[in-house]
Parts: structure tokens; sequence; C-alpha cells
């Protein structure tokens, strides 16, 4: 089957749009990424996306629901016909679409027990209308159902794509949010461990926003962080926040690490009358440290570290990790055969073609599921006559 997976992570700066060859059944799948295109949002749509999902009006998330599904569908379009191919050519699309809200912590409601819920929006009524393709979306709403946290579900094609017979690997993204996922050598899929261990570009973002009042949205490169030296007091108040003590299964998001969060650290940096560079210096060293000491759960040797994610292009960060793990060697996905930029968006590519065969793609020993669920709901694509 040609799949496109569609992804937009915490960061809110685009969609990323992936044309995905995948042959194959149950849990032994190849896949060959045919096409992949980053299409960034404009800056007055990333800011009512933020906007939004911190203090969001239902009218406006309302619209933005559907919106995202004509920015998602236009951005679908655009891959198809870059990579040669005809809508009619693809035979399935998987939507992550764009994370609102995530509430992996119970809530009880009198007369009804403990709920957890989730909001990813990008309406998959509006891109299979559009494009014609079948559409499947909503994909982290059944593991919930079963009692799960809905993440991350990225493991899934982590396990497939990078599990090796003789040695242990420790695969980190680092998008928005950064996760692990641990693949013990030679091991099946109910041995995978994984997490989301905290914040990531979100952090580095939003304190580059903050503190360059808007001339920069991103520390590109790692070049703001590079000349800046690290402030052990800021680092401890980081280290300190409670969800790197947390046990997993654990999943995280905006809610526990979005504007709050950044503006209780600049208060923090600016009563040390820090500069830009060095608060941006001292969360790189935060980062790497949140997700090296991801091993005091994992209690096992780690013989590689694979990276991907928009983060691995901050080589400030990228050397912090590598300090962080040392001696355990730090390499890219596109090192191992694959292209970390686009994996996501690979994933989700991927977690479609299983729900379409009705595989089960979520690991509940990850996500703390009660068992096995088939994944997303389907939206039929246009009926030819």
């Amino acid at each position: 089957m040609i799949v496109v997976g569609l992804m937009s992570g915490t960061s809110a700066d685009g969609v990323d749009v992936a044309i995905v060859n995948i042959r194959g059944k149950q849990h032994r799948l190849k896949v060959s990424l045919q096409h992949f295109e980053a299409v960034s949002y404009s800056p007055a749509l990333r800011s009512r996306i933020l906007a939004a999902a911190e203090n969001g009006h239902v009218a406006e998330i309302c619209h933005l629901h559907a919106l995202l599904g004509e920015i998602f569908a236009k951005a679908t379009l655009k891959a198809i016909a870059q990579s040669g191919l005809k809508p009619e050519q693809i035979h399935l699309l998987g939507s992550h679409g764009q994370t609102l809200h995530h509430l992996p912590k119970l809530k009880r409601e009198a007369g009804i027990g403990p709920i957890r819920s989730t909001l990813q929006i990008s309406d998959p009524a509006i891109i299979a209308e559009r494009t014609g393709i079948t559409t499947i979306a909503d994909f982290r709403s059944r593991d919930m159902a079963a009692g799960g946290e809905g993440a991350p579900l990225a493991p899934y094609a982590h396990h497939l794509l990078f599990q090796h017979r003789s040695r242990t690997r420790l695969v980190v993204n680092l998008g928005g949010i950064a996760n692990v996922t641990v693949l013990p050598a030679g091991s099946s899929l109910e041995h995978v461990q994984a997490f989301d261990t905290g914040p990531c570009n979100m952090l580095l973002d939003g304190v580059t926003t903050q503190l360059s009042n808007g001339k920069h949205t991103m520390d590109r490169g790692g070049r703001l962080a590079k000349p800046g030296q690290v402030d052990s007091t800021i680092l401890r108040f980081l280290l300190s926040h409670p969800y790197l003590l947390k046990q997993p299964p654990k999943s995280t998001g905006r809610e526990e690490f979005g504007q709050a969060y950044v503006q209780k650290l600049l208060q923090r940096a600016q009563k040390r009358r820090l500069s830009l560079s060095d608060v941006l210096a001292t969360c790189c060293r935060f980062l790497a440290l949140s997700i090296s000491q991801s091993n005091n759960w994992i209690k096992q040797d780690i013989h590689e570290v694979i990276i991907g994610g928009g983060g691995i292009y901050n080589t400030s960060l990228v050397k912090e990790l590598g300090n962080a793990f040392s001696p355990v060697p730090v390499r890219t996905m596109d090192d191992c055969g694959s292209f970390g930029k686009a994996f996501e968006a690979i994933a989700f590519a991927m977690l479609a073609y299983q729900s379409f065969h009705g595989v089960c793609a979520n690991i509940p020993t990850v996500t703390g599921a009660r068992h096995p669920v088939v994944l997303g709901t389907i939206t039929p694509g246009r009926v030819k006559s």
C-alpha cells in the first residue's frame, strides 16, 4: 500500500507529510519513504493554536478543527503532486492531527469513575473529502478508553524499524515533548518500554520567543545556546519538577510544560540576570539530563542511543546528549537507515496501515492500557460512482 502519514507535534510549527510504501502482515512490515514534505504554519496560525491549547474558547477550537482539516488536506495534495503521484494512487491516509490538550492524569467523575482525555484537532472528514483518500485519525482515544494514557504511540514503529538482534537500543524522539523507547536486544513487542521524559523543543521555543521578544521563535541549529553558560541554580530548579520522578507509564504535554512553566523559569532567570544564551544553554543541559536519567526506570545496559525528531538539528542539544550518555554512542535515525525528521509522520502512516488491517498497534506495557486495541477511527474517501 502507498500510505500518507500526517503529523503535527506539540511545538505546533507545521504539518509533516510522509508518503510511504508499506507491505507485510501483522508485526512484520517493510517500510520505505517515497517522499517527505514539511509545511510550516504561518506565525499567526501558530499563535492561534498555542493560545487555544493554553486557554482556548470552544468557538475558536471548533473553527480551528475545520481550518486545520483544510490545511492538512492542502499539504497532502501538495506533497502528492511533488512526489509525482496522483491522489488516486494513494490507498490510505493516517492523520495524527494537532494536539490541543492531553490529560492522562485520572480525573474522577461522580457516578462514572476515573476519566482520561485527549484532543487532537484537524477534521478527518474534511481531509477525506478534499483528497478523496480514506483517512484514519483519532489514534489516541481508543487506548485511553482501554485504560491507557494514549501516548506514546511511536514506540510501536520504533520496535518495527530499529529493534536489533544483539544490541539494546534507546530510541529518543526530540520533538515538542521528548520521549524514549528502550528496545531490548532480540526482544518481542511486549518487552518494549517507553514514556515521555518531559519537555524538549517546546521549552526551547518558548524561551527563545519570549526572550527575543518574538524576533526568533526557535534556536535554529542551537546557535543561540552555543555561547551560553549553564546556570546551576536554574538547572536545579528545572530538575526538581515532580514529573521527572513519576514512575512510567507516563505522558505529558503543554498542560504541564506550557506557557506557565516557561514564565516560572524566566522569572527566576531574570532575577539571576541571565542572557538568552545562558538560559538556552541551561535548558539544553536540563533536557539532556532529563532524557539520560530515563535509565533510572529502564535499569538495563544500553548499547546505543538513536535520536530523531526536529531536535537533532540543534547542535547544542545534541552535544549535551552526547556528554550525558557518554561513553554510549549517540547516533541519528538517518545513520540507521531512516529519515529522522519524517519519522513521526512515517509512524502514523504505519499505524494507519495496521488499523486498516485490524492489527492492534498500541503497546499496553508502554501506555498502561488493559489490553491491545486497534487504534483510530476510519473516514472513507470519496465513493466512486
